[in-house]
């Protein structure tokens, strides 16, 4: 819908135009996905670690990494 608005608005403001380029919208997604992670992530975390749910550190691995 976003797309349609822009490629309608290009017909008349040249700017808009840009929004016709795969690349430019495939950068803005990834762009946007990493910014919604830098956002929620932290408290997704902090949600995560106050309900104990983890994953469990096998006693056979390597004794580094036991001490996480």
């Amino acid at each position: 819908m976003l797309l349609e608005l822009a490629l309608w608005l290009g017909q008349d403001i040249r700017t808009f135009n840009v929004f016709g380029y795969i690349t430019l919208r495939t950068v803005m997604a990834a762009l946007t996905a990493l910014l919604i992670s830098f956002i929620f992530g932290p408290g997704v975390i902090r949600w995560l670690a106050a309900k104990k749910i983890g994953q469990a550190v096998r006693d056979d691995g390597p004794k580094s990494h036991l001490t996480k």
